[in-house]
């Protein structure tokens, strides 16, 4: 029997995965929109889109699991249709149409346009940069180019999104000055690789002259760098770092391993010290910077000794923000001729190894904070606190500031200066400073 409090063709967009598909479902929703179709965000509707992931083993088995879930919920006649998009759908489509019929059409990343034809939408071009933010409206993802064109052995995002295709410098600000208009305070620039910007379309890497653009964006007061490659970085991005008070003093470079016969295997281009060099140079350029890392433990053929090299240059390295996952066989790409010869038991405990040098370095990063005052931007009430960050700080990844709500009263998504008065080791507490 059909629920009754469901409205008729309200389309339900479902997200799962990374930033990048948090904005692709943005740009989707503010297609609808501006067809006129009502269209909320993981919430009740009658038509289901699932914008799913296809990256490792536990996003595709999350992937699979969503679609199953609401293919059970149109049998018992609680929705209408359910549409599937997005990376898992773009790597697996013959392989889910045969197992998961009862989907109503499955569509890959590049497919937007026909999937709006399916929801009874047209596309409009003149929607350049227009869409509808699912974040807080502090922040917003800032998409600056679509695929990847390294050649990374465990890698299957160039399955999925292609080659590498940058956005050019005007649309872009174009879009920032809409997202300022709304009220966005903080540009987090996402891509697969941002230091390959500009390359396809200025023959350079130009990320830098990007952010010397997006710095005279008013109302924008944070620009935030996630996903940067180690080889090739353009290093006069770190001198606007360093000139231009809006670009935080924060990068996202994960570098994945650091034993040299891992990295020829991983095929990364470089070597412990060229990376270790690399990361000294950001922080002779940039002393402020924080540098956020991840890493993949139980990679085909790491021994003992390569492991026991990275938790060494871990426990050196000392980097502000870390995290671990554990090697995933993935199909089609090159590392998937090896053999995955590491156990799930001991890819895990690697994992927990790296995760617990990581724990005591970031309590003792923190412990240094106390007392000391921080800009912070406030994101959310959540229980008995205000939850705020500082700019050293990305969204759902790494620390965040707690303000006692029964004491202190701060507005979300305003910049507050909030002294640290306590400290655990991944997250802070806090209160206002008032001049």
């Amino acid at each position: 029997m059909r629920t009754k409090s469901l409205k008729k063709n309200k389309i339900n967009v479902v997200t799962l995965g990374c930033s990048k598909n948090v904005y692709d479902s943005e740009v989707l929703m503010g297609q609808l929109r501006a067809n006129n179709k009502e269209v909320v965000h993981e919430e009740e509707g009658n038509v289901v889109v699932i914008n799913t992931c296809g990256f490792i083993a536990n996003a595709k088995e999350e992937s699979v699991n969503t679609i199953l879930e609401y293919v059970q919920k149109k049998e018992a006649g609680e929705v209408d249709k359910v549409f599937v998009t997005g990376c898992l759908s773009e790597r697996y489509k013959p392989d889910l149409q045969q197992e998961i019929p009862n989907v109503d059409e499955y569509f890959g990343t590049s497919d937007l346009p026909n999937l709006l034809k399916a929801l009874g939408a047209d596309y409009k071009h003149e929607l350049l940069g227009e869409r509808l933010t699912t974040t807080p409206k502090n922040y917003a993802y800032l998409k600056i180019a679509e695929g990847c064109d390294r050649p990374c052995s465990f890698c299957a995002i160039p399955l999925m999104r292609g080659k590498h295709k940058s956005k050019p410098i005007e649309e872009l600000v174009s879009e920032s000055e809409k997202l300022a208009a709304k009220g966005v305070k903080e540009l987090i620039l996402i891509a697969q690789d941002l230091t390959y910007y500009g390359l396809d379309l200025y023959k350079k890497r130009n990320l830098a002259e990007l952010l010397q653009k997006l710095v005279k964006v008013d109302g924008i007061e944070w620009i935030r760098l996630h996903y940067a490659f180690p080889t090739g970085f353009p290093m006069d991005v770190l001198d606007v770092m360093r000139n231009e008070p809006k670009v935080c003093n924060y990068i996202d470079i994960p570098l994945q391993h650091i034993a040299d016969p891992i990295l020829k295997s991983m095929r990364r281009g470089t070597t412990q010290a060229k990376t270790t060099k690399l990361l000294q140079d950001f922080r002779a350029a940039v002393p402020e910077m924080t540098i956020r890392t991840t890493l993949i433990v139980g990679y085909p053929g790491e021994t003992e000794e390569d492991f026991q090299t990275l938790k060494n240059w871990v426990t050196k390295m000392r980097f502000e923000r870390l995290g671990c996952f554990t090697y995933s066989h993935e199909e089609n790409t090159h590392a998937y001729s090896l053999e995955d010869d590491v156990p799930e038991d001991v890819k895990q405990q690697r994992a927990n190894e790296i995760m617990e040098i990581q724990s005591q370095i970031s309590w003792e990063l923190n412990q240094k904070k106390i007392g000391k005052t921080f800009r912070c931007v406030i994101d959310r009430k959540e229980g008995n606190y205000f939850v705020g960050r500082t700019e050293h700080d990305s969204p759902d990844v790494d620390n965040e500031v707690l303000i006692d709500a029964a004491k202190h009263y701060v507005k979300i998504g305003d910049f507050t200066q909030i002294e640290i008065t306590e400290a655990s080791d991944f997250d802070l507490y806090g209160v206002p400073v008032t001049a």
